[in-house]
């Protein structure tokens, strides 16, 4: 099977590049059975590399351990869902699972445009195919997962221990999903800049594909944050490490384009402003994957030194300036004629917000690369630690929250003063009642007072927002509160599954800043029988016990949780010694209430049975994780099919102009 495998990417490769010059060509010379030909390509492409992928999976299910990469990643007494999630944890295998989900992605814009003749296609088809061609490239001559060993093994190494969770099968492919589903609006913006077709078409056609992107990106992260919170061991979930960061930057202007697209598809503005987001956010995508397997910073999640820094650093590069070239050259043809016609205006708002995310990317990046440019540029490593990004997007996060509130308040294109001032009264009379109340019961932190109070404001103004609408159809239809609802959503998906998402992000925000500001910790080393206290907890200490596995070694301790005289439960926290790793992993006992966690760790113990734990109390962590049910919600919500809005021709931005110029001279009615 790893012959096939093989065999199957190196026809992929060649497929990818033959789509490069059918689509250009045929689209060049206007031979249409040359771009169906590009066409049948994509789905060829796409069946290649579903049969490597079910070839390398095969070998891991078989145990092929001569297989050089299923030796190094898979054993034989590891469980199933462990050996398939195997796939992806090493360089060679995420490589292909790149490729494979990039060939999915690009056999269904195939079906989506099977019908379409627009000339954009095949220039997406070119730009799909060029992404594929290098990643199969990459495959084929630095990493190919089906490399043989000489002589193989009786058994393979097993994946590192700290993979060994749930977490382990949904957060990569959530991470490199949304990696690869940025390439499609990328391969639209390059289309529309190759053609010359810079209207508002591209961006129509891509505002599923970026939401869809924009989720996989968001709730791959979220699970990495839940997974390293479980089983890392160490009381938090965001450590700002170089390859987390990476998974955020494209997320942020990713979150920056769906905004700004938003007034494009409205009122034909920023066409420039969203092609070099587009282009900024693709390339950061190349760029985290790219930081994972380079070598060039320390991380938990880094592969090491591959050898494929000099092929990304190439690709990136190309990435960068071919479209920033073609860009220069169109700017006179992006030129929109509309203009802000206020400073106060939702425009203005999703402007200032699009500036805010922008820098806030900016500030994670320069962070995160800095040890590397001040060790090429002056010898000497200088690195940032979490205080650094903390202190910076602190304020960027305040200034986001405001914005989420004040955007749902003002109308597009102008609005009265008197009028916003009229809607913000009642959220700002909550937001300082809150913050009274917050400082009443003793919070003295002026950030955590100022977060919680802005995330009561934005909370308020939604739920106005929906109040209002819900009021309006409750009287011109004569539904009631609760149907007036749904329909008053699913008449406008978009919108009210936005509201739906910046709600989510109101939760998690909560948990942030609670979890940030209000956390206690205290270490004891305690005999059996013996208790210790933090916050409102009392904890009892059991005794130890030993519980060997055939693959590893299992040291627990036992924990009673009293909450003041009312018994909680009996918690369970562990030190796990595997055959093949050296460095043990930490299982954590977890107390969760809609409040607070109480989270211990086993840090150690000695030949007499004392043991050493550490507490933590984490306030209000639970509503990141309600936060994050909520984005998945929210974003089905906005995601779900408009067919009639969206395959609708949008009104071309002089005309918009001539018509409003007509309103304006009285000569329209």
């Amino acid at each position: 099977m790893a012959e096939i495998g093989y065999v199957a990417i190196l026809l992929s490769l060649v497929t990818s590049v033959y789509i490069v010059f059918a689509a250009a060509f045929g689209a060049k010379r206007e031979y249409p059975e040359l771009v169906a030909s590009a066409r049948n390509g994509m789905l060829a492409s796409f069946a290649l590399l579903t049969i490597a992928s079910l070839a390398l999976v095969y070998s891991f299910v078989s145990h092929d351990f001569g297989v050089k990469y299923v030796a190094q990643y898979s054993s034989s007494d590891m469980p199933l869902a462990y050996v398939l999630a195997a796939f992806y944890a090493g360089q060679a295998g995420s490589l292909l699972f790149w490729g494979w989900l990039l060939s999915l992605f690009g056999a269904v814009v195939v079906l989506q445009e099977h019908k379409s003749d627009k000339p954009l296609i095949p220039y997406v088809f070119v730009v799909m195919a060029i992404t594929q061609a290098f990643f199969s490239l990459l495959m084929m001559a630095v990493s190919n997962p089906f490399e043989r060993l000489t002589v193989a093994p009786p058994d393979g190494g097993g994946l590192n221990p700290l993979l060994e969770n749930i977490g382990m099968i949904v957060h990569p492919p959530l991470i490199l999903a949304g990696y690869v589903a940025y390439t499609v609006p990328f391969a639209f913006a390059v289309a529309a800049l190759v053609t010359r077709r810079l209207g508002d078409e591209w961006i129509g056609r891509v505002r599923r594909w970026s939401l869809l992107a924009w989720f996989l990106l968001g709730a791959g992260n979220l699970l990495g944050a839940q997974w390293a919170y479980v089983e890392l061991g160490w009381g938090g979930y965001w450590a700002w490490d170089p390859v987390e960061n990476a998974g955020l930057l494209p997320w942020l202007l990713g979150t920056a384009f769906l905004h700004s697209a938003m007034i494009q598809r409205r009122r034909g503005m920023f066409r420039v402003w969203n092609m070099v987001l587009v282009i900024l956010t693709f390339n950061l995508c190349i760029f985290g994957t790219f930081l994972t397997r380079s070598g060039i910073l320390t991380s938990v999640h880094t592969f090491g030194d591959t050898g494929l820094g000099p092929f990304f650093v190439a690709f990136l590069g190309m990435g960068i300036l071919i479209p920033f070239g073609f860009l220069v050259d169109r700017l006179e043809d992006l030129k929109s004629d509309e203009e802000l016609d206020s400073f106060i205006a939702r425009e203005t708002t999703f402007v200032v917000n699009n500036l805010i995310l922008v820098g806030s990317a900016f500030a994670v990046f320069w962070g995160t690369m800095l040890p590397f440019f001040s060790e090429t540029l002056r010898g000497v490593k200088i690195t940032v630690g979490p205080d650094f990004f903390n202190r910076v997007n602190g304020p960027i996060l305040l200034l986001l929250i405001l914005l989420m509130g004040v955007c749902p308040l003002i109308g597009w294109r102008k609005a009265s003063l008197n009028n916003v001032l009229h809607h913000f009264l009642a959220p700002f009379v909550v937001a300082v009642v809150l913050a009274v109340a917050l400082i009443i019961i003793g919070v003295r932190e002026v950030f955590a007072v100022a977060a919680l109070s802005l995330c009561g404001f934005v909370a308020f103004t939604i739920l106005l927002e929906w109040g209002r609408g819900v009021r309006a159809r409750h009287r011109s239809k004569g539904e009631n509160f609760v149907t007036a609802f749904a329909s008053l959503v699913w008449g406008n998906r978009p919108r009210y599954g936005g509201y739906v998402v910046h709600l989510s992000i109101v939760l998690m925000v909560v948990g942030i800043v609670g979890s940030s500001f209000f956390k206690l910790e205290q270490e004891s080393t305690l005999a059996p029988g013996q208790s210790m206290s933090i916050g409102n907890y009392t904890l009892k200490f059991e005794g130890l016990s030993e519980q060997p596995a055939p693959s590893r070694e299992v040291v627990a301790a036992s924990l009673s949780a009293y909450s003041g005289t009312r018994y909680l439960g009996q918690l369970n926290t562990e030190k796990q010694f595997h055959r093949s790793f050296q460095q043990p992993v930490t299982e954590v006992g977890i107390y969760t209430t809609p409040l607070e966690d109480l989270y211990i760790i086993l840090g150690g113990w000695t030949q007499d049975g004392k043991a050493t734990f550490k507490a933590f109390v984490n306030p209000l962590v639970v509503w990141i994780w309600i936060g994050g049910i909520l984005l998945l919600i929210g974003s089905a919500v906005a995601f779900w099919p408009e067919k009639e809005r969206e395959m609708a021709p949008a009104v071309a931005p002089e005309v918009t102009t001539a018509r409003r110029k007509a309103v304006g001279k009285g000569l329209a009615r």
